[in-house]
């Protein structure tokens, strides 16, 4: 037993110099561009486990033992036999599954409570029931390329024209700002805003957009701005001391909607990232491009979830439904925000600018 834990702490050991290297490979704003648009094609899994798959499998291909530098569908070995696919031996990659255990409760309140569950046991009447890390162990999953057997039914794929924004997306959004409290202004320039696309102003608690843009753009600035208003708020004081990190994050969860639409990226700008990874003191550089892509992945997983509108997928096989250790998901979807008509055009209001918004 005591051999398998060592070993086992070794393969965590030698995963976790990995990601510290994968994140130290992420210098340009390109660089973490590409990480984003990867991550939103796999955000049911930890940025960690995302920049883990992205090396191993560029590795293989690399080595010509993949078709394509992306993979497409990634699980585990149990899942791909539940889909009737059998895994290739020696054509897994490692990633780290955080391991859940079940606690209960009659009075959740009181922490010295809670009693672990056996695999299998019921809770007694009246318990409440609560999953919990309590471990990482080192394990594999498949690219769907390294499988064979029964063939898997597509997801639709949305199609675009150049400038067009994918059907529902506007509303989506803009249904997800008002329900935080703030409201949709569309703006016919810039003016208002010195020139930005987009602002937030947390005081008026108003988001402004410009609509002298294709709707593709506009769009794109309003998911911008709806990153705001979910992690840069006057209640998140730590977020906003650091203004670059948080056109970072706000741009960042931004492409990873767009790319999840399937609608162009290329035009989105990040900074240099050895830069904002460096702004914050007393934090490893390292750690904080780990910690930025973790909260972006979460972040716009939150807001595609709430979404009625058709996606690519999230690097689960369609036919799979996940409640393992990387369903990031709830049990049971979320209600789908309302959807609304795009509030009509206004005359520009004087509001107070923020700084630094709306990229």
């Amino acid at each position: 037993m005591a051999m398998r834990t060592e070993t086992r702490e070794a393969k965590l050991e030698a995963l976790e110099e990995r990601i510290v290297r994968s994140a130290e490979e992420l210098v340009s704003g390109d660089d973490w561009r590409r990480a984003m648009e990867f991550a939103a094609r796999f955000r049911s899994r930890s940025f960690s486990n995302t920049l883990l798959i992205w090396a191993q499998h560029l590795e293989a291909y690399e080595q010509g033992r993949v078709p394509t530098p992306t993979p497409t569908w990634v699980a585990g070995f149990q899942d791909w036999k539940k889909m009737g696919r059998w895994a290739e031996a020696g054509g897994g990659y490692e990633i780290r599954a955080p391991v859940r255990v079940r606690f209960a409760t009659a009075t959740p309140k009181d922490p010295s409570s809670w009693r672990r569950l056996a695999k299998g046991q019921s809770p007694r009447p009246g318990e409440v029931v609560q999953r919990r890390v309590v471990n990482v162990v080192p394990t594999h999953v498949w690219d769907v390329s390294r499988t064979h057997g029964a063939p898997l039914p597509e997801l639709p794929s949305p199609k675009l024209l150049e400038g067009e924004a994918p059907a529902g997306l506007w509303e989506g959004l803009a249904a997800q700002v008002e329900s935080l409290g703030y409201e949709v202004l569309r703006m016919p320039d810039g003016d208002a805003m010195h020139g930005a696309n987009g602002m937030t102003d947390p005081e008026t608690r108003q988001v402004l957009v410009r609509t002298d843009r294709d709707p593709a753009s506009q769009v794109k600035t309003l998911a911008h701005e709806l990153a705001h208003v979910r992690m840069h708020g006057p209640n998140q004081q730590e977020a906003r001391q650091h203004r670059g990190i948080g056109e970072v994050e706000a741009e960042s969860v931004a492409l990873m909607v767009a790319a999840a639409h399937g609608m162009d990226t290329s035009d989105y700008t990040i900074p240099y990232v050895a830069g904002w990874a460096a702004s914050v003191d007393g934090k490893d550089p390292v750690q904080v491009i780990r910690d930025t892509g973790e909260k972006v992945r979460r972040t716009a997983t939150e807001v595609l979830t709430q979404l009625d509108t058709i996606q690519l997928g999230n690097g689960n096989p369609v036919s799979l439904r996940l409640d393992g250790p990387e369903h990031s998901g709830p049990e049971h979807a979320p209600e789908r925000a309302p959807r609304v008509e795009p509030l009509p055009e206004r005359e520009p209001r004087r509001v107070q600018a923020v700084p630094g918004r709306g990229l």
